[in-house]
């Protein structure tokens, strides 16, 4: 096999004159990352000569990054940020945060600073300065005696510290090895294959090539070297009284002349992101040797030395593969059939993988991409299947033709449908009834417990991996095997998380609560006010044929957000001006004049208290960025509604601002500040409101449609429209404001996504699939995996086996059910409870398809009569109103048992048409 380089990768510089470089550049570290990593990238370069000892079911990764090497930024966290509720003059000063900010999360000694403190403004941006973290919450920040008094607003934010490394050369560390590793026992390990890679060297100097593959006379003479070796020392120079694993050490010599892909993407990706760490000086380097091995990989029922015929080399691409599995089993790894769902960024990484390891490029096999989406502007770094040429195109489409490129044996078939409820017309019975197993790359825990339901009702594996920024996670669930998929219960109720409507408009206390009233805000002027007027347009009706909210839809379009039709783009933007003043200005005065700064409950406390913080009205300033910001682009979106030309030149822009008047306030929308205002105004709609609103409606009757804006992340303006929105809003009520890149983040609900992290959880997915395809395999030979690679984290472990639940004498789990054929002639309800009683011995009390119950044990004897003589698919479509689909092959019916418990969930009874 002669894998191909990286993307971007198009040669590489010899050694030496990349060694001399660096060592008069001073560059150590870069040097000998390069020496201990140069094996990797010659091996998958074409490069390879009789130097390649490398073994590819177990890597070796070092680095050096020098005696004094400052890491800026050691951790991916983003510096800990909360909005200020009151500082106090003394010493020390004592700050209180707001209600919802979370002060355990800060730590005595940190160093924090402060920004938009309004009176004690002695603080914004003053040096670090260390806290303490007292009991009650509050934060100790030293003296503040002599400071202004505290006034309003602000946030306190951590500073990072920048961590000094030092690293030994490799001389000295190839005796005292440092290993990442996360116990004893994985310490151990890899001392033992830190001996296992001397060895092979040694082996490789000795007799000029790699052993044999699965030569038992080879991997006896690797051992007896690996043995001879002197003995590993302490950091303190100690000998280490370690025990060699003779065993470990045979298998890697036996399975050390091979070549496996995904071997090569998951440490890829760490070498990358090690040279990264190196140029950036953010995040800790690996500190030093890091081993990674994928020996579950191999059957643990095979014959200690197989047949080497079966592992000898066929002058083909998948030559490295067979020398670790063999010919038979490429065989049928060719001749599976898989469904991908999902071609983003870990989805394409997966795709190439399969195309580098043949999965589906032979007879029957194939891979079925699933991906509704298409290739936008912002997948091209990270997602290295699509091209610029590209953009607006299917990415299950672009995705199966790269592919192809990589192998042309590997059929690829592309479908733009989502799975979801409303597909399984597409993916039902027939389709999953020609899947092996499914590979889910997907990006939302909802489409993620679906997936998974999905292959649990069919009974297939389900490979699932994730990654956000540093952190990945790969996971594989088997059928009757392990555990099945199981969403956090954290990250899916943050994911479904909402914020109430009152608090988003008018009482926001978090940065999340300004960007959701921005995106609103959006939605609002640039969707849903063209949406109303074009569906007035295409069907004009009397206002008295409107209910009460279509009134007010109207009423507020009309007369508030879109007030008369722009003819230039000056028109443009005095709406865009009249836009802040009402939001920014207008909006806040009157919300103050209806609950004044000193207002009290019933109870005697300030209205304005606890996470109601009271806001101030701005004041326009066009020498302001974000004022300038918010109005160019809001006038920009507008001409564009409108079919207008707009205009980008910030420097007219500003000359224009500077001629036009800002507008009355009464000629701004009104705001209706609850339910009960909205009503009142409805109820005071009479005749010359209405004869008012069917005048500005007749301006609407001609000219073109409006054209409808839906939020692009990777549109400028949209972005900057929001960003600038949600920075004022923040100001209102002095809210720590959000930059642009996470509000794109935010808004555009855009998971950070790196290539190093993607394509390591891809790497180690394919090393999962050998084992899938190599079933049966017991539990002890899957891994679930965790890593992060900013920290230097490796986590990996057996899943779990499947929960056993059980009722009197019937034990199952959730990969069972009952299966019960029609029959010929279909059997009649009262035949299929029958057989159920049969089956397990229980009396049902309920049977339900879907939420339709076909019959209860609480009916009247008559009701039972008639349904129980009735055949089920009869039945099922009396009751539902629904045919079954073409080509289904199964009825899901639920039961429940006279005697059960609450928390009993039974399996699903699959009828067999």
């Amino acid at each position: 096999m002669i894998p191909t380089l990286p993307a971007g990768l198009t040669c590489l510089p010899s050694f030496s004159s990349l060694s001399r470089t660096w060592e008069g550049a001073g560059l150590r570290h870069l040097k000998n990352f390069w020496l201990s990593s140069m094996e990797l990238f010659r091996c998958a370069s074409t490069q390879v000569t009789s130097l390649r000892t490398c073994c590819w079911t177990s890597r070796q990764l070092f680095c050096d990054f020098g005696e004094d090497f400052t890491v800026q930024d050691p951790t991916e966290a983003e510096p800990l940020m909360a909005a200020i509720q009151h500082i106090s003059q003394g010493s020390p000063g004592i700050l209180t945060l707001r209600e919802e900010a979370d002060a355990h999360r800060f730590n005595s000694g940190d160093l924090v600073t402060f920004s938009g403190i309004e009176g004690m403004v002695e603080l914004n941006g003053c040096a670090p300065r260390p806290l303490h973290v007292q009991r009650d919450g509050t934060l100790e920040i030293g003296d503040t005696t002599t400071f202004s008094r505290y006034l309003r607003g602000g946030a306190v934010t951590e500073v990072k510290r920048p961590k000094t490394v030092s690293h030994e050369p490799l001389d000295t560390a190839l005796l005292q090895p440092r290993v990442v590793a996360q116990s004893p026992q994985e310490v151990h390990r890899a001392h033992c294959l830190h001996q296992a890679f001397h060895a092979l060297h040694k082996f490789q100097q000795l007799h000029g090539r790699p052993p044999k593959p699965w030569d038992p006379v080879d991997a006896e003479m690797v051992v007896d070297l690996a043995q001879a070796l002197e003995s590993l020392k302490g950091t303190e120079g100690e000998p280490l009284e370690e025990q060699l694993d003779k065993a470990l050490v045979r298998t890697v010599a036996l399975s050390s002349a091979g070549g496996l892909s995904p071997m090569a993407a998951v440490l890829g990706a760490v070498a990358a992101q090690e040279v990264l760490k190196a140029v950036s000086k953010k995040f800790m380097p690996l500190d030093q040797w890091l081993y990674f091995d994928a020996l579950d990989c191999l059957p643990e029922d095979e014959e200690p030395f197989p047949n080497p015929e079966d592992y000898a080399p066929r002058d083909c691409r998948y030559d490295g593969q067979i020398a670790v599995f063999g010919a038979g089993f490429q065989e049928k790894l060719s001749h599976q059939h898989y469904l991908l769902v999902g071609a983003g960024a870990i989805g394409c990484e997966l795709l190439k993988g399969f195309a580098l390891v043949g999965l589906g490029a032979g007879g029957s096999g194939g891979v079925t991409v699933a991906d509704m989406d298409h290739v936008e502007r912002s997948n091209l770094s990270r997602q290295f299947l699509f091209r610029p040429q590209d953009f607006g195109r299917p990415k299950a489409e672009v995705a199966a033709e790269a592919a192809h490129r990589l192998n042309s044996d590997l059929q690829v078939t592309p479908l733009t449908y989502q799975l979801d409820l409303t597909t399984e017309h597409i993916y039902g019975d027939n389709f999953f009834s020609s899947v092996d197993g499914v590979a889910a790359a997907l990006d939302s825990f909802q489409a993620r417990r679906y997936v998974a339901a999905r292959c649990t009702h069919y009974l297939k594996p389900l490979l699932e991996a994730g990654t956000k920024g540093t952190l990945g996670s790969a996971c594989v669930f088997i059928p009757h095997v392990t555990e099945d998929y199981r969403a956090p219960a954290s990250a899916a109720a943050s994911e479904d998380a909402s914020y109430p409507v009152c608090t988003v408009r008018h009482f926001p206390s978090t940065t999340e609560h300004t960007l959701q009233w921005a995106r609103d805000e959006f939605e609002g002027l640039f969707r849903l006010s063209a949406e109303t007027i074009n569906c007035h347009q295409q069907a004009f009706t009397s206002l008295a044929h409107l209910d009460e909210s279509q009134v007010l839809t109207l009423q507020q379009v009309v007369l508030g957000v879109l007030r008369e039709r722009p003819q230039t783009w000056q028109d443009c933007v005095l709406w865009a001006l009249g836009q802040w003043q009402l939001c920014f200005h207008y909006g806040i005065t009157q919300l103050l004049s209806r609950f004044p700064p000193d207002k009290v409950l019933e109870d005697g406390t300030l209205f304005w208290s606890g996470p109601k913080q009271c806001p101030r009205p701005l004041e326009f300033d066009a020498s302001q960025d974000t004022h300038l910001l918010y109005v160019l682009a809001a006038a920009s979106l507008y001409a564009q509604m409108h079919g207008l030309p707009g205009s980008r030149d910030q420097t007219a822009f500003r000359r224009l601002l500077k001629l036009l008047p800002l507008p009355d306030p009464q000629d701004l929308a009104p705001i209706f500040a609850s339910d009960l205002e909205l009503a009142s105004a409805y109820a005071e709609f009479g005749p010359e409101q209405s004869k008012k609103l069917h005048e500005a409606l007749e301006i609407w009757t001609v000219g073109p449609p409006l054209e409808p804006l839906t939020f692009e992340k990777d549109d400028d303006f949209h972005v900057d429209f929001v960003a600038a929105a949600a920075s004022l809003r923040a100001q209102n009520y002095g809210i720590p404001p959000a930059d642009r890149t996470k509000t794109k983040q935010i808004v555009g609900r855009i998971t950070p996504a790196i290539a190093t992290t993607t394509a390591a959880v891809a790497g180690l997915v394919g090393l999962e699939l050998y084992k899938v395809v190599g079933s049966p395999r017991p539990r002890s030979a899957f891994r679930h995996s965790y890593l992060n690679l900013a920290e230097n984290y490796f986590s990996r472990w057996v899943p779990h086996a499947p929960a056993i639940q059980e009722f009197h004498h019937w034990k199952w789990t959730c990969w069972d059910r009952l299966e019960v054929p029609a029959g010929q002639p279909e059997r009649t309800l009262e035949s299929l409870l029958a057989h159920v009683q049969k089956l397990n011995g229980l009396r049902v009390r309920m049977l339900l398809h879907g939420k339709a119950l076909l019959y209860s044990a609480g009916w009247s004897p008559e009701k039972q009569d008639q349904h129980l003589s009735r055949r089920v698919t009869d039945l099922v479509l009396e009751v539902t109103r629904q045919v079954p689909e073409p080509g289904q092959r199964v009825l899901v019916l639920e039961l429940s048992y006279e005697g059960e418990k609450e928390d009993v969930t039974f399996p699903p009874l699959h009828y067999k048409l």
